[in-house]
């Protein structure tokens, strides 16, 4: 971690955190320092004796000093609003997510894809 002069950063500002823990993964960045955060959670459904996974985004303050990029799996911890929808703030980094470098490389491959076939269908 690095410096900050970030006056919402619950390490070199003002900001106190709450209780509320929870780990998720960065799906987008801002440049606003907010980022959005993914996870996800199990509900039981009675009726078919089985959990079923739901997911749920959050938006959370990203300080200067923590610097979460998409992809990263991060700690985030509930504070007091930073504005009409952050009630969170990026505590901890945990490391980068397999999984979603993956499908970003699955995404862009499909894209190549499409381009391809396109240019052969303009050709013939």
């Amino acid at each position: 971690m690095t410096e900050c002069k970030d006056k919402k950063c619950p390490f070199h500002g003002g900001l106190k955190v709450r209780e509320k823990k929870l780990v998720g993964t960065v799906i987008k960045t801002d440049v606003h320092r907010s980022a959005t955060i993914e996870f996800e959670r199990r509900t039981f459904v009675a009726k078919f004796e089985r959990y079923l996974i739901k997911y749920t985004k959050l938006h959370a303050h990203n300080p200067a000093c923590i610097g979460a990029k998409a992809g990263d799996k991060v700690v985030i911890r509930e504070c007091r609003p930073l504005s009409k929808t952050k009630n969170f703030v990026i505590v901890e980094k945990l490391g980068e997510e397999r999984m979603f470098a993956e499908e970003q490389e699955k995404k862009q491959a499909g894209k190549v894809r499409k381009v391809k076939k396109e240019e052969e269908n303009e050709s013939a």
